[in-house]
């Protein structure tokens, strides 16, 4: 067994590990490298720009992948899919959504793709969608009417809503609108460095007082120090977090985009894909110490250099996210129990 495996394995026995966000080039290559690094889980990225059928594609792919690869990943519809997947050594793979643009104007969508294993969902990408305005929006409308209809359906169903790349107001309306917790699953704190992805002290604080949860990224356009980070600015950068927020209400969403060919950059920086640039990133180069999937034992070993204790390195790394996925999601009976009971409408 490799060095980085046994670390892995010595600093977290039970705890799980789990990544908030990745949205890496799907095949082979990436599930070994996430099994090497120790994964449990993974928020996966099944759609971003695309359509309902262009996404139900997409989940047709993962579907191929769950059959072609049984021995690395397992799809994960519940809490204790989670827990399956830490004791049988594979990575559970839950598949999320960067923008709502896939249920298009129909609601009744989202129960399809939550019996289709999404379990993430994240309400707008960077600029405006019929739910409501992404943070690079020049003007943030809030949350839709369709919206709010929208939020309501997805706590209904055990969804947990992502605001990553949402807008401030559209986010403040998400945050108070919803019944159930909602995330931020990858950010980086404003506080140290000014950028319209990153979220202020206000804006984290505001979040975890109404019960939420901030998972954080190591994207480098996004960290104070850019292309030349190291894994110790990305774990200042969880730390400065966690002085805001509370050990309890953060976790790892780190953004590894392993894989993805240069035009991929292009697409995602326009709007829906082709449209008006809306940033630059400039060179993407991952943190030194942690340029790879498979290089998470080195996480926590930087998490333990810095003085971290061992329980708090275990609910950062993936027991605080397994607690937020336990409320949002419930356990599998509850979930069944959600699904098969419709909505019912009530007087003003």
């Amino acid at each position: 067994m490799s060095e980085r495996n046994t670390h892995n394995q010595t600093i977290a026995t039970e705890a799980p590990v789990i990544d908030g966000l990745i949205i890496a080039n799907w095949g082979r290559p990436v599930f070994e490298a996430m099994h090497a690094g120790g994964l449990t889980a993974a928020n996966c990225t099944c759609s971003v720009w695309e359509n309902f059928k262009e996404t139900m594609a997409n989940i047709g792919a993962w579907e191929h992948h769950f059959a072609e690869h049984a021995d690395l990943i397992r799809p994960v519809h519940t809490p204790e899919d989670i827990e399956r997947a830490k004791a049988e050594g594979r990575v559970g793979i839950i598949l999320g959504f960067q923008n709502l643009s896939a249920i298009e104007d129909r609601i009744e969508r989202l129960a399809l793709f939550k019996q289709l294993g999404v379990g993430i969902m994240q309400m707008a990408y960077n600029t405006q969608n019929l739910v409501g305005s992404g943070c690079y929006e020049s003007r943030d409308g809030g949350l839709s009417d369709f919206g709010c209809e929208v939020v309501a359906e997805m706590n209904r169903l055990g969804i947990l809503c992502d605001l990553s790349h949402v807008g401030q107001q559209t986010s403040i309306d998400v945050i108070r609108t919803s019944r159930e917790p909602v995330a931020y699953s990858h950010c980086l704190p404003g506080g140290l460095k000014s950028h319209p992805r990153n979220k202020s002290d206000e804006q984290l604080r505001f979040i975890v007082d109404h019960g939420g949860f901030v998972g954080v990224t190591m994207f480098p356009p996004f960290l104070k120090n850019g292309a030349d980070s190291t894994i110790d600015d990305y774990v200042e950068a969880i730390d400065y977090v966690i002085n805001v927020c509370g050990e309890a209400n953060v976790g790892i969403g780190t953004d590894f985009t392993e894989g993805q060919p240069p035009e991929f950059f292009d697409w995602i920086t326009r709007d829906k894909g082709d449209g008006r640039k809306l940033t630059e990133f400039g060179e993407i180069r991952n943190p030194a110490g942690f340029r790879e999937i498979a290089d998470f034992p080195n996480l926590t070993a930087t998490m333990k250099r810095a003085g971290w204790t061992e329980s708090r390195i275990e609910r950062v790394i993936g027991g605080n996210w397994l607690t937020l996925l336990d409320t949002v999601w419930g356990r599998a009976e509850e979930a069944v129990d959600h699904l098969n009971t419709p909505v019912t409408a009530t007087a003003g």
